[in-house]
């Protein structure tokens, strides 16, 4: 039995990952942290995430609860996730991260962090998107260089990052099967007299808007056809379960660093 700790607990992710550690045969829920001002602090998780009391109080210190859980579930903000990452690390506790928005330098601390402590890191835990991923690499090894790339994503109003983790991640895994850089073939801001698409670029657009959980398009457009491949998420459920999923699968493992890819196989 993997006993779980959550970070953000008070958030809407924070109250799918209770719901799903709890309801998985595998996990037990033994620590939720909130902010130590929270509304929510001291509160029982379970009465938190709309399920039945469990016996959980919420706590605002994750170095106080060290003892109590094997792996932390942490979907909050990166200067919190690192924060947290320290904690772990101290601790020799595994860590699932789904938080996006990370700088280059942020994900090196967490690379190095990896070679003490086990890490599955992925900007979504969902097994569709996983599929997805998988798909889209079939596609560009089959597409290649003839056609046109497009990511487009949707998220709700407050999302703060731009493209999202699984944008990027995406764009990510067709760079590579086609051999080339993101970070030179991306193009992420279109305004104005933008002249003619450069060739190989992998174009992303963000939508904003109302409640929308999460909407993922890849289109591969070529001279008189094109494929899309679309993942879209109706319920965060979705990535909670793949989140618990992971967590259980981690914490059998040595240090080193993972993604949901690893966890699928």
């Amino acid at each position: 039995m993997t006993r779980i700790a959550i970070a953000g607990a008070a958030g809407r992710m924070g109250c799918m990952l209770i719901k799903a550690a709890h309801q998985h045969a595998n996990s037990k829920l033994t620590a939720a942290i909130v902010r130590s001002k929270s509304s929510k602090f001291g509160l029982d998780a379970g009465e938190l995430a709309g399920i039945d009391r469990i016996g959980i109080k919420t706590t605002g210190s994750l170095s106080g609860v060290t003892d109590d859980f094997d792996v932390l579930i942490d979907f909050t903000n990166p200067q919190t996730t690192l924060q947290n990452l320290t904690i772990c690390q101290t601790s020799q506790k595994a860590i699932v991260i789904g938080t996006t928005g990370f700088s280059l330098d942020e994900k090196q601390i967490i690379h190095e962090a990896a070679q003490s402590i086990p890490i599955v890191f992925a900007p979504n835990m969902s097994i569709g998107v996983n599929l997805l991923i998988q798909l889209l690499q079939q596609a560009a090894t089959v597409l290649g260089d003839s056609a046109d790339i497009e990511i487009i994503e949707s998220h709700h109003r407050n999302k703060i990052d731009a493209p999202s983790g699984t944008a990027l991640q995406m764009g990510e895994a067709i760079a590579k099967t086609l051999q080339k850089n993101l970070s030179e073939q991306g193009v992420y801001t279109r305004h104005g007299i933008i002249g003619k698409r450069p060739k190989g670029s992998i174009g992303f657009s963000t939508i904003r808007a109302g409640d929308i959980v999460g909407e993922h398009t890849a289109l591969f457009a070529c001279e008189g056809e094109r494929l899309e491949i679309t993942h879209k998420a109706t319920d965060r459920l979705a990535f909670a379960k793949g989140a618990v999923r992971a967590a259980i699968w981690l914490s059998s493992k040595s240090a080193g660093l993972y993604d949901m890819q690893d966890v699928l196989k």
